[in-house]
Formats: C-alpha cells, structure tokens, sequence
C-alpha cells in the first residue's frame, strides 16, 4: 500500500531549520521536518502546509517542491512523501499534535541531534545543506 504524505523544509532569515521531534513511531523521539498523511483528496502542497500548522503553530506558504522520497513502513506501506520548500507567514512556535517538540536549528546543532532516518542525506539533495 501507498501512502500520500508531504513535508515541509523551512528555513528562517538565519538559515536555521525548522524541526519537529516525533512524538510517536516511527521513529519516536528524533527530529525532523513537519509533515505527515495528505487526507482524502488533500493537494500535496495543501499537506505540507496543514501539518506544519499542526506539528509547530506557524503558518507557511509554500514555495515550491524539492523533490520526493519514498519511506517503506513495515513490510506492507511506503509512504511516498512529497517535501516543499516553504516560508513562514505567521504565528509563533508552539509544538503540537504529533510533535514532542519544535525549534530553529543551524547546519552545526543538527549535526548533534537524533535525526530521523536520511534526512541530512535528502536535505543535501534538495540543495538546502
């Protein structure tokens, strides 16, 4: 089964990203970008936008895509994530629902935190480290 999910790669006037520590599997615990399922019928940009909004309480326009990857879930699901390039138009951090945790992190902090899976390796290849 495929699963449609998008993600959003934003970055502040500093350079720092924008990151979600996973509050539940998979992958509990690590940071990441926000993002998360598109519902029924949902834009895949439309995702990227919703989730951010639920994950960190800011809300971001998006840009463009960067590109896409595939996750495989168990032995069953991938989850084909779509990620965007976005920018924040309002609001203040404030982690929430499938978010343990949010912040702006510069290229050296990420490099001492529990990253999920890949993401420094598809960070490099949308060209944003």
């Amino acid at each position: 089964m495929r699963t449609r999910a998008a993600g959003a790669v934003v970055q502040n006037d500093r350079g720092e990203l924008l990151l979600v520590r996973r509050a539940h599997p998979p992958q509990a615990g690590r940071w990441t970008i926000p993002g998360g399922h598109a519902e029924e019928g949902e834009l895949l940009q439309d995702t990227a936008i919703r989730e951010t909004a639920e994950e960190t309480g800011l809300v971001v326009s998006v840009e463009r895509e960067l590109g896409r990857l595939d996750i495989a879930n168990g032995p069953d699901e991938t989850f084909e994530v779509h990620d965007f390039l976005a920018h924040v138009v309002s609001g203040e951090i404030c982690p929430g629902d499938d978010a343990a945790d949010a912040g702006w992190f510069s290229v050296e902090e990420l490099k001492r935190l529990p990253l999920t899976l890949d993401l420094v390796y598809h960070l490099e290849r949308f060209g944003i480290l």
